[in-house]
């Protein structure tokens, strides 16, 4: 199982995993080698080995290795005939990320034209090895999830509250603090989580059709928009997707260009890269 927040003070080695794990994601075209990797986390060689895959569940040599465009490509293919079915049963399928489960809800017409006037956000930061998360939730849900750098953490913030420029803002670790513990801490997971997603119609169904895109494939942009709509919405859904609020449980990374290239990332391409060859590693090993 990845595990991918951790509190610095409870394992010593956590910021130095993410350090080395963003870098491979940065420079995985010259193949660094792991005494290379080992270096930029200030670890020995062994040591590096061992808590590398200790944190994220796969080892280094298998992180770089999915670390390509091809891997990307061979996804795409092998996870057509996958997510047609799950897109025959009605854009729910039954995967999710680290296999979670969630209960997501859509705001009315008149919320979204509200701007936020009314609403309280709780929002908190967490530190996991692909950044920085940002967390923000309402009464009814956690609205938003998004990871930053060290530099990056003003700008997600504003991110937030664009998206609701009425909305009353409150620090709270304790309230994001117990959704963070529930979306990366296993034994956390004892019931569904509440997703309260703020958009238009369209982004909407697009954040939703996400949803059933299976653990460790991808698929195109021009094919997720003929299953909503045209391949010729390709564009449209390409700027939803850009737009999604919730990292990780809505699984935006697993979208890519039909020639196997990356496409944008909002939270930046190595974090992208860095997700799918995290979980197609980790779906490697258990099957």
């Amino acid at each position: 199982m990845l595990n991918l927040a951790h509190t610095a003070t409870a394992d010593p080695n956590y910021a130095r995993i993410s350090r080395a794990l963003l870098y491979l994601a940065e420079n995985y075209r010259r193949q660094p080698s792991l005494e290379e990797a080992a270096g930029v986390a200030g670890l020995s060689p062994w040591h590096f080995q061992r808590e590398f895959t200790r944190l994220t569940g796969i080892s280094p040599k298998s992180f770089i290795g999915h670390l390509t465009l091809e891997h990307a490509k061979r996804s795409l293919i092998d996870g057509r005939s996958v997510q047609d079915a799950s897109w025959s049963a009605g854009l729910s399928g039954p995967s999710r990320l680290y296999d979670l489960a969630l209960k997501v809800e859509a705001m009315t017409p008149g919320e979204y034209a509200r701007r936020g006037a009314g609403l309280t956000i709780f929002y908190g930061w967490r530190s996991t090895l692909l950044g920085r998360a940002l967390l923000a939730a309402t009464e009814r849900g956690l609205c938003a999830l998004s990871f930053a750098g060290d530099e990056e953490g003003p700008s997600q913030y504003s991110d937030m509250v664009k998206r609701w420029p009425e909305a009353r803002f409150v620090t709270d670790e304790k309230i994001t603090g117990a959704y963070a513990d529930q979306i990366f801490f296993q034994a956390k997971r004892n019931h569904a989580i509440p997703v309260r997603l703020f958009g238009t119609p369209w982004q909407i169904n697009v954040w939703k059709a996400l949803l059933s895109i299976p653990a460790g494939t991808a698929v195109a942009y021009s094919a997720l928009a003929d299953k909503l709509c045209s391949s010729r919405a390709a564009r449209a859904t390409a700027s939803a997707i850009g737009r999604n609020p919730v990292a990780l449980l809505i699984p935006c990374h697993r979208v890519i260009a039909a020639s196997g290239a990356l496409g944008g990332y909002r939270w930046g391409e190595p974090r992208k890269r860095a997700l799918l060859a995290l979980e197609a590693g980790r779906r490697e090993s258990i099957t």
